[in-house]
This record gives structure tokens, sequence and C-alpha cells, in this order.
């Protein structure tokens, strides 16, 4: 929990030095004064309204207990088992089976799942794929990872403001090089800030998740399915898309596009072996 503070600190801080060192490149002092109050107002919409940005993403919208009542009762049983309050849950139209939480701290977590999701998986392997879920919550790395994802979203908005205020092609500004540098580099410092999020998390979650359900290989079988579906039914690699993509349980897109490029999950093959380790099972 401690090292996932410090790490969200860290990456503020570093939106803040990219900021303001463009606001220092394209308008030297006054641009710097600029920066400084775009810094602030950044970190703070990353920080408060990271889940918001996320849960937008993927079009989610609050799902009520008459509507999903399988759903709700997994949730609350899990939460209550591990004496920790309820979150949120939202449901995007999305027909790939997917899910992800967000949020910055158990009191103020959100899980959604798909359309897709709750149509593919039976009720075990769904109780698992909310374990892997709640287990990020617990773990406290839906903090960094929500910011990440707000960080990556500004980042990549910060390298097209560049574009249009890019100066003069004289040595005052960046010019038309620079700016064009700056649309390139910008998706690359977002995929560097997500990469930032170890990979190890994901086994965690899977370990923790399962341990809290008792249940490995219903996890290790959802993972199965969940792969195959988004194989099938890939997301589009746009900015928002791709921004949120290192918080659902399973990469959402066809791994041959730039979404590979910014891809955190480790490999489904090598998270189910680890999870038929724990049930126990030999081939």
């Amino acid at each position: 929990m401690h090292h996932n503070g410090l790490r969200t600190a860290v990456l503020l801080g570093g939106l803040s030095a990219l900021i303001v060192a463009v606001g220092a490149w394209l308008g030297g002092g006054t641009g710097v004064q600029i920066a400084f109050v775009l810094a602030l107002v950044s970190n703070g919409v990353a920080y408060f309204f990271s889940d918001r940005i996320a849960l937008s993403a993927m079009r989610a919208r609050p799902v009520s207990e008459v509507e999903q009542p399988t759903l709700y009762r997994i949730v609350r049983e899990l939460s209550t088992e591990a004496r920790q309050p309820m979150p949120r849950l939202y449901i995007s139209p999305t027909a790939q089976p997917n899910a992800f939480a967000t949020g910055r701290s158990p009191r103020q977590a959100a899980v959604c799942v798909t359309y897709g999701l709750t149509q593919l998986l039976d009720e075990a392997e769904l109780r698992g794929v909310i374990g892997h879920e709640l287990s990020h919550v617990y773990n406290r790395d839906i903090l960094v990872s929500s910011v990440a994802g707000a960080l990556a979203t500004m980042i990549t908005w910060l390298s097209y403001v560049a574009v249009f205020f890019g100066g003069s092609d004289d040595d005052e500004g960046p010019g038309f090089v620079g700016a064009l540098l700056m649309m390139i580099l910008g998706p690359v410092a977002a995929g560097m800030v997500q990469m930032a999020i170890s990979r190890t998390r994901e086994f965690q979650a899977d370990e923790s998740g399962a341990r809290l359900t008792g249940d490995p290989l219903a996890l290790a079988s959802a993972l199965r399915k969940i792969e195959m579906g988004a194989r099938r039914l890939p997301l589009p690699e746009n900015s928002r898309l791709t921004s949120a993509s290192h918080m659902m349980i399973a990469n959402p897109f066809s791994g041959s596009g730039v979404g590979r490029l910014f891809s955190t999950h480790p490999p489904t093959s090598e998270r189910v072996a680890r999870l038929e380790r724990m049930a126990g099972y030999r081939r």
C-alpha cells in the first residue's frame, strides 16, 4: 500500500515536471506560470476524477441489483468475506468480455464488468473475476492504475496541444519539428506511464482473488474464455481506451496495433498455469 502511494506521488510529480518543461519550452517565463496552473489542475483531475475518466472510456453506467442480482450477490458476499465496503457496480455495453476496478480506495472503489462478460461466464467464473478485481481494490492497486490512466490521457492531450501552439521554426520555439516530436512522444510517454505499473500486480490479484473465492480453477477458466472473447471482439485502439486498457483483467486489443506497445498484461497461459498450481492441478 505504501509503495502504491509513493508511485502515485511519483506519477503526479512526473506529470507536473513534464507540463512545466513544455510550458517553458513553448512560452518561456509566462509559459512556466501557465503550465504550473495547468499542472495543479491536471493533478487534481487525475487524482479525484480518474475513476470517472476510466468509466467514461468504457461508456459504463451504474447497474442496479434488480438488473444484475447475481452480480450484486457475488460482490456482496465477497466484500463481506473480506470485511471491506461494497464497491459501486457498473456495466459497460461492450460485447467484449472484460472487467476492471477503479477508484482511490476501497471506500471510493468501483467495479465494472462488460455486458459480454455477463453473457459468457457461468456463476463460478464470474465470481472468480470479481474476486480478482476486488483484490486489486484491497491491494490498493486501483489508485496508481486509475491515476496512471488519467495521466496517460492528459499526456496524449498535451502532445496534441503542442501541435497547435508549436511556435515558429526559429530558435525561440519548438517549431514544426518540435511539435511533431511532441505528437509522437506523447503517446509513447503515455505508454511508459502504463508500463510503470508492474505486471506482477496481475499475478498478485489472481492469487489473492483465488484465495478469496477459494476456487483458483474457476478464475483460470474465466481467463481462458476472456482471452478468446477479446481476440474475437477486440476493442478499437483509440486514445481513451488505450489509456484505460491496463486496468482491465485481460488485454482488450488485438495485439497487432499500437495497443501492443502499451500492454501491461502477462501472458494468460502463465496466469492460468499459476492458478492451476495453486489448485494442485497436474496435467
